[in-house]
């Protein structure tokens, strides 16, 4: 074996090592609040470190005879504990992301032309509203709407949709939505018009792994979601189904998809599914969720409301929180603060957070009304009640008019103080 094969990566590659190392510090010195940051454990590292990167394109039953097993045998744990997490008749685990799992599903549910209804993108959605492609055929797409006063799902309006366009998938789930969605509901408006249900729930699939969430898997056809998000695994992404549709979610997998998760990759899965099953775990999730909760209705204060701050749905049930800034000022001469601008105010005091839209947003996609606050990295970092309220506070004065200097500077103290009583 050449010296290459084993050395460490200070002495391979330097620049690369300290470009790590400083954003391992940055990290440590800052709250990073953005969506889909959550803290991989060191054994799930390990294992996607470990081995090759050979993948295998078909299911295990489906490999050749010179196969030595251990590779069946790492999927096969890998679908068992997947199955046995989220009590799924099906799971297909070789995907590499959130969007190759919902190629493949739709591909599995659509006949050619088929009709998707889905939440629309810019409330929060995965639809875009348009057209989507799936497996290269063009499908259109129907959007449903949050209602314009609660930003809350209406149900009476996504029935009424249904009934109107006869989709052949009603699509379930968010990016950018804090109430649980009521999933029993929507199998009976999928029922009602003879369509499938599919449940995309990428950004909520460890809370329902941790039991604080409510499962869409009892009542959907198919669900998918990723397993970097809030499952604090590698990147890669999951399709769960009913096990009649499992030839056609292997199918559209294997031909559709062939840029399948490496060997390794289903290793490092596996071991984050079991993981996810432990009781460290929930525990993690529930101080995500409850973090979120004491930062909504910090924020949603009547100071905080009058110096234009809103809380979008009035609160959340999930660990994210959106904030809507389109009647928020900023300075002495009343300038609009909007998303981007807030972004970039934190950002300056060690807090990282996304700008996003907020329904109904009459403001550029560059420039967006919304900021979208996520609890998950925090609560792994081992934040409690107390740590929440503190970093409620210090975004609450940020956010408030006034902002100068003089504050940037005592806060991004402050924020430095609490990053330091939550190493990683």
């Amino acid at each position: 074996m050449s010296d290459a094969m084993t050395l460490p990566l200070a002495a391979a590659d330097p620049q690369i090592h300290a470009l790590l190392a400083q954003e391992s510090h940055r990290r440590l010195d800052t709250l990073d609040m953005t969506a889909a940051e959550g803290c991989t454990p060191a054994a799930v590292l390990e294992a996607e470190g470990t081995g090759t990167a050979r993948h295998s394109p078909t299911v295990p039953s489906g490999r050749r005879a010179e196969d030595p097993g251990f590779r069946d045998r790492i999927e096969a744990l890998a679908i068992e504990r997947a199955r046995h997490l989220f009590g799924a008749e099906h799971a297909d685990v070789r995907l590499r992301s959130g969007a190759h799992a919902d190629a493949a599903a739709l591909s599995a549910l659509l006949d050619p032309g088929g009709t998707v209804l889905g939440l629309d993108r810019a409330h929060g959605g995965r639809i875009d509203g348009d057209t989507m492609d799936v497996a290269g055929r063009r499908h259109p797409a129907v959007a449903y709407r949050v209602d314009a006063r609660t930003h809350w799902v209406d149900m009476d309006d996504v029935a009424r949709l249904a009934e109107r366009h006869r989709p052949q998938v009603v699509v379930a789930g968010w990016s950018a939505y804090t109430r649980h969605l009521d999933f029993a509901a929507f199998r009976a408006v999928a029922d009602a018009v003879g369509a499938r249900l599919m449940v995309d729930m990428a950004h909520f699939a460890g809370l329902v792994a941790a039991g604080v969430h409510p499962s869409p898997v009892p009542y959907a056809d198919v669900v998918t979601a990723t397993t970097h998000t809030t499952l604090d695994g590698p990147r890669g992404g999951l399709v769960l189904g009913r096990a009649g549709l499992a030839a056609r979610i292997g199918a559209a997998v294997s031909a559709g998809l062939e840029d399948v998760a490496p060997d390794r990759g289903l290793a490092a899965k596996a071991v984050a599914f079991k993981l996810a099953a432990g009781m460290p775990f929930a525990i993690v999730r529930r101080r995500a969720v409850d973090g979120a909760r004491i930062i909504a209705e910090r924020l949603a204060r009547a100071d905080m409301f009058a110096a234009g701050v809103r809380v979008l749905t009035g609160g959340t049930d999930v660990h994210l929180v959106l904030l809507d800034l389109r009647a928020c000022r900023s300075g002495e001469a009343g300038t609009p603060l909007h998303g981007r601008a807030a972004e970039e105010r934190l950002h300056g005091i060690g807090i990282t957070v996304e700008c996003c839209p907020v329904p109904y947003d009459p403001r550029p996609a560059s420039a967006p009304s919304g900021v979208r606050i996520d609890t998950t990295s925090l609560a792994a970092r081992g934040f409690g009640a107390t740590s929440f309220v503190v970093a409620a506070d210090i975004l609450a004065e940020a956010l408030s008019p006034g902002h100068d200097t003089p504050r940037t500077q005592d806060l991004r103290t402050r924020v430095t103080a609490l990053s330091a009583a939550h190493p990683h």
